[in-house]
């Protein structure tokens, strides 16, 4: 296929494994100094489809290195249970945590992949007798599944928001009690804390909402906010890279604009 046809070129994120871990993290790191920052995250922090991802810029901006640990599509166990991210936690002198998803870790309701969290393993039974009806076997990403349960009945569908709001709630402020260094929390997302709930569930953190984040925000060091509605504009396809079959998930995710947003911003507090 020609460039002509692709459109865009998709990003070389130029992947790197850290010792101790199953991951590839986006490179180059750093990892021969000791690290004065670590930004820990999802695709966000990853910065897929953005070749200057706030970690990037704060790298250049700090005397001190900056790492990069943001895993694609990353929920709250792989960020806790990865050995080079703890072990990166346990040398940071401050640390960047982007707020992620409530879908995508595990609960008593479903099971997701140890690593790739976005992925669906299996209900309990606790969820099959909530949805008898639903033939779990079908799915394999927690979206997929949790819209289905939603569309099937919104009603039922509160039983497991309500699960994911409050595990999440109490596996944050666990892990945020665990982190020695100072915690800058960092929302970065095409929606702002308090809009509306969305019937597409498209746009991250699922589920997150104002009130989990005053609940969390009291065991960080920080909470800083970035929106589209903060910059001019804001973000749709401007300045990203992407595959030809790319383009409907490179709109949901931030861009440049915020990323800068978000590197200014952080600055200020590092």
């Amino acid at each position: 296929m020609s460039i002509e046809q692709r459109g865009r070129m998709p990003l070389d994120y130029n992947s790197v494994a850290l010792p101790g871990s199953a991951l590839r993290f986006r490179g180059p790191l750093a990892t021969d100094r000791q690290p004065a920052v670590v930004c820990i995250g999802g695709s966000e922090t990853f910065g897929r489809f953005i070749n200057a991802p706030f970690p990037s810029q704060l790298d250049d901006a700090q005397e001190g290195p900056v790492l990069n640990l943001g895993v694609m599509n990353a929920g709250l166990d792989v960020l806790m249970t990865d050995p080079a991210i703890l072990g990166a936690l346990d040398d940071a002198e401050a640390v960047i945590f982007q707020i992620i998803s409530a879908h995508n870790m595990s609960n008593r309701f479903y099971t997701v992949h140890p690593r790739r969290n976005d992925r669906f393993l299996k209900a309990s039974a606790m969820l099959r007798t909530i949805y008898p009806q639903v033939d779990f076997t079908e799915f394999n990403f927690t979206r997929h599944m949790l819209k289905h349960l939603h569309d099937l009945s919104a009603d039922r569908f509160e039983i497991v928001r309500t699960e994911l709001e409050a595990a999440w709630v109490a596996r944050m402020i666990r892990f945020l009690d665990q982190i020695a260094a100072p915690v800058h929390l960092l929302w970065l997302s095409n929606r702002t804390p308090g809009s509306a709930a969305q019937p597409d569930m498209a746009l991250d953190p699922l589920f997150v909402t104002p009130q989990m984040l005053e609940h969390v925000e009291k065991h960080a060091a920080s909470l800083t906010v970035v929106t589209p509605d903060a910059a001019e504009g804001g973000d749709d396809l401007q300045g990203k890279f992407f595959g030809p079959k790319e383009e409907a998930a490179a709109r949901l995710l931030p861009g440049p604009s915020l990323h800068d947003l978000a590197a200014s911003a952080l600055m200020a507090k590092l």
